[in-house]
């Protein structure tokens, strides 16, 4: 096959389309007067549909939690009872509310390997009843994950308990557990979809596990990058009952913390219920706080966040940062 060089066009051979519409419309006119007939008009532009330049701006969202010295729930605070620094730089708060009334898309996302074989019956009426409690039908919706070796989308989103619930009732224990890639999995497919404004919704993972992770493709900290992505606040239940912490319950606090949720570890399978109760109040309680940054870097960069609360001894749960935009 011989393949031939492209001839560029020679600058003497080049008409531009200006000059050629200029010499097409002044030939008319020339044609129309000849024959007697009065030269058309030039066509009026069509202004009705007008380019329109979208201007990014970096409007970023914070939800948080804060608790006293012993742990309390503190729902009632004003907005100058708090200051806010992207990477050391301080931000002007530009809404601050309770976020109590924004949308939840919840993903309950249940460990289901051999591990937890016994404690399984426990977890799902535990989950069954949060969902009840929780759930605002017409405003909130959820969707349910079992993990093994693989996750399984067991119910896709919907504000429908009895749905939800029956899918949870079906999970069944074998296998290992592949938990980084069910967070992975979660939070990519099922929650990064969601525009962040508007309207502003609350993505939550309730994730229920020992934490030991030993077949996943993904790693921790990918796992934990990409619900940061999703901006989603992970709060996990450790199904550990030594009443030893181990690395798996290390893993769980290291996802609560980053993303500003809360990990509980239960000694008992029956003390499920009271975690659950205290996810909660905590959805109930939880501050919603927006501010433009002032880095316009669009470098996708990770970008460190905190909020300081004005009063001793006041301990603010947020996430700790978020990943800027990027061309």
């Amino acid at each position: 096959m011989i393949f031939r060089k492209p001839v560029s066009a020679r600058p003497a051979q080049v008409v531009s389309l200006a000059a050629f519409l200029l010499l097409s419309s002044a030939a008319l006119a020339v044609q129309a007067s000849q024959d007697g007939r009065k030269p058309s008009p030039p066509a009026k532009t069509d202004t009705s549909r007008q380019l329109t330049i979208r201007v990014p701006v970096n409007l970023v969202n914070v939800l948080f939690t804060v608790t006293n010295k012993k742990g309390r729930l503190l729902p009632n605070l004003p907005e100058d009872d708090f200051r806010v620094f992207e990477d050391g730089v301080p931000q002007k708060i530009s809404s601050f509310g309770r976020g109590e009334s924004l949308p939840l898309r919840i993903g309950i996302l249940l460990d289901t390997s051999n591990s937890i074989r016994l404690r399984l019956g426990f977890e799902k009426q535990a989950a069954i009843d949060f969902l009840n409690a929780v759930l605002r039908p017409g405003t909130d919706e959820a969707f349910v994950v079992g993990f093994d070796v693989e996750p399984d989308l067991l119910q896709d989103y919907t504000d429908r308990v009895g749905k939800l619930s029956a899918a949870i009732r079906e999970l069944q224990a074998g296998g290992g557990t592949g938990l980084f890639d069910a967070l992975y999995y979660a939070c990519q497919q099922k929650m990064l979809n969601f525009p962040p404004n508007p309207p502003y919704l609350r993505r939550v993972i309730v994730l229920v596990s020992d934490g030991k992770d030993n077949e996943s493709q993904h790693s921790e900290d990918e796992a934990l990058a990409m619900a940061q992505r999703a901006e989603a606040v992970i709060f996990c239940v450790s199904t550990n009952r030594s009443g030893i912490e181990n690395r798996g319950d290390q893993v769980l606090k290291y996802f609560a913390r980053e993303t500003g949720g809360a990990a509980f570890s239960p000694f008992e399978a029956s003390d499920l219920a009271i975690a659950y109760q205290r996810i909660s109040r905590e959805l109930r309680t939880q501050y919603d706080l927006s501010y433009y940054s002032t880095n316009k870097a669009r470098n996708g960069a990770f970008r460190h966040i905190r909020i300081a609360a004005v009063g001793r001894g006041l301990r603010v749960h947020a996430k700790s940062g978020y990943f800027a935009p990027s061309e």
